[in-house]
């Protein structure tokens, strides 16, 4: 029930503070040379944030853990051409865009939003709770992209608003205004529906 709070209780904290922000940028290096406990390190500390990200650009849990799985390939095979600017995750996420409009365009299709995955998918990895479900459908249902990007971060990931303004090229000002201005659009959908109590 963490984001149902969220979005309804400005003053609750993300889920997680995670090591998102202090994410070992030597790791891309011992990636790029082969080691392997180095890859697994750096895919529990941003799976989240990155299955996040994925799931703000596809709209669909099925196509967010492709895009990530896909994405996390081609971190492999690239680490080594990394280089160190204090914004690892920022990489992996210009990585993810990019391989999610590539196969758009190779498609020649935009994707559908299906509720219907996120309302009834028992493997729906890190929503579990019924009116969670609800605000992250209302959130890919009413909210436009970057604001769906910026509240998943925020209050999934528990990303700061400083680290997802860097992270998708925004103003950190830009990042809290659309935050703000997200959440009272969910707020509103949601009292609409009288689930705002």
């Amino acid at each position: 029930m963490i984001v149902f709070s969220f979005v309804i209780d400005n003053s609750i904290e993300p889920l997680m503070t995670g090591t998102v922000a202090n994410l070992d940028e030597g790791l891309f290096e011992r990636i790029g040379s082969g080691d392997m406990s180095a890859f697994d390190l750096l895919y529990r500390e941003t799976e989240r944030a990155m299955y996040t990200y994925a799931l703000s650009l596809t709209r669909s849990h099925d196509e967010a853990l492709d895009l990530v799985q896909e994405a996390y390939v081609k971190v492999l095979s690239a680490a080594h051409l990394y280089q160190p600017m204090g914004k690892p995750l920022a990489w992996m996420f210009t990585i993810q865009k990019n391989l999610h409009l590539s196969k758009l365009r190779k498609s020649g299709r935009i994707v559908p939003l299906d509720t219907f995955d996120i309302e009834n998918n028992s493997h729906f990895s890190y929503v579990e709770d019924p009116e969670d479900r609800m605000v992250l459908e209302a959130a890919l249902t009413i909210l436009n992209s970057e604001e769906q990007q910026i509240v998943l971060l925020h209050a999934v990931s528990g990303m700061k608003h400083k680290e997802i303004a860097e992270t998708i090229g925004i103003g950190l000002s830009t990042t809290l205004s659309k935050y703000n201005r997200a959440l009272k659009k969910l707020r509103r959908f949601l009292e609409e529906r009288g689930l705002n109590s």
